[in-house]
């Protein structure tokens, strides 16, 4: 099987998912996503990153990032994965032992890898960025992408805040002009 080539050094922006590990549901709790909500906060803070749009569905993620700096994707999922996963597990632990004594301690909250994929224009940010607001209309969670509380859809339909500082499309530019050919 032949290696996807991950490209972190380009100046685009990223659309980044990754998945709960065998799927599983471990995000059903609202605490779960607000946990792995916080971690990504905490974590475009910490290195400076733009983010411009995300969801926290059930058993996986999706987001929108830019980075100031090359090299930056790849230390910003690690940390994001494993600090959410540490915070998810103990969690279950503390007040849900019940759940979690079903699980195999040994298991990983996420999935090894994740998938991304740069986004060169505008135009390829629009369409990920409805994608990812209406995947919760999608999965039958919701019957409108604003009413699902744990994505920046009701930031961009309602002006209301989402529990992460996130870059508007509609102020910020997504990156340095690309020379047209």
């Amino acid at each position: 099987m032949q290696k996807r080539t991950i490209i972190e050094n380009e100046g685009h922006a990223h659309y980044i998912t990754f998945s709960c590990y065998k799927r599983r549901r471990l995000l059903d709790h609202d605490r779960c996503k607000h946990i792995v909500i916080g971690v990504l906060d905490s974590q475009l803070e910490r290195q400076s990153t733009r983010c411009f749009g995300f969801v926290v569905m059930p058993d996986h993620v999706h987001t929108i990032v830019w980075f100031p700096q090359e090299g930056q994707l790849s230390v910003f999922v690690k940390t994001w994965k494993k600090s959410s996963s540490y915070l998810i597990k103990r969690f279950y632990e503390e007040f849900l032992p019940h759940y979690s004594d079903k699980l195999n301690k040994g298991d990983p909250v996420w999935q090894r890898h994740y998938y991304s994929f740069n986004i060169f224009n505008e135009d390829k940010l629009m369409e990920k960025l409805q994608y990812i607001h209406n995947n919760p209309v999608r999965a039958g969670l919701v019957s409108e992408s604003c009413e699902w509380p744990y994505s920046s859809a009701r930031f961009y339909e309602r002006g209301q805040s989402v529990g992460v500082a996130f870059e508007n499309l509609l102020v910020e530019p997504l990156a340095p002009a690309a020379p047209r050919q």
